[in-house]
């Protein structure tokens, strides 16, 4: 990532209190905050590639987003923080009493880039453990993982194998050398 695309600890700290407040409000029926303020600075207006993690004790509670910039960056955290607590097929709508307890992360993504290797030692020895989030798709089977999830699974054959069994296909898919990956990077703020 580079520094033109990074954002300030200010500009995440307050993407972070859009996305929790964009939850209390759908939860409590709050208001949210403001975004369609002149003033908005234009880097929210960008349109990037956002995820949003909740986790309840160091455990994932929900996660989703975009890879692609679909939307402006504020509107793409508002979304993937709705998605992410009452829409991820993996977990129970988020309830009010769990509210308090949520850890919320966002992830403002570049841009993916195909990743060239002919064998699967090239596509190991290309990989950057902690640095890249990697997408891999074949046919119509696709997954990501952030590249936070390194921490969990820092082997290079341990994170492909899952990566495969979660797009839908065998866990030594990755072996075959018929997956496209892509690469991207992250910026990240958390609470």
């Amino acid at each position: 990532m580079t520094e033109k695309d990074k954002l300030t600890k200010e500009q995440g700290d307050y993407l972070l209190r859009v996305a929790r407040q964009t939850i209390k409000g759908h939860l409590f029926g709050k208001n949210e905050i403001r975004t369609h303020s002149p003033d908005l600075q234009d880097e929210y207006l960008r349109r990037r590639g956002t995820f949003v993690t909740l986790t309840i004790n160091s455990q994932l509670r929900g996660c989703i987003g975009h890879i692609l910039p679909e939307e402006a960056l504020i509107e793409g955290i508002k979304l993937n923080a709705i998605n992410a607590a009452f829409r991820d097929p993996r977990f129970s709508p988020l309830n009010k009493n769990e509210f308090s307890q949520i850890k919320l992360e966002i992830s403002i993504l570049t841009e993916p880039k195909d990743l060239v290797f002919t064998d699967v030692s090239e596509l190991l020895q290309k990989l950057r453990p902690g640095i890249d989030g990697v997408i891999i798709k074949q046919g119509f089977n696709q997954a990501t993982f952030l590249p936070q999830v390194w921490e969990q699974l820092p082997s290079k054959e341990q994170f492909l194998s899952n990566l495969c069994l979660k797009a839908g296909l065998d866990d030594d898919a990755w072996m075959a050398g018929e997956l496209e990956v892509s690469v991207y990077q992250t910026q990240v703020f958390e609470e």
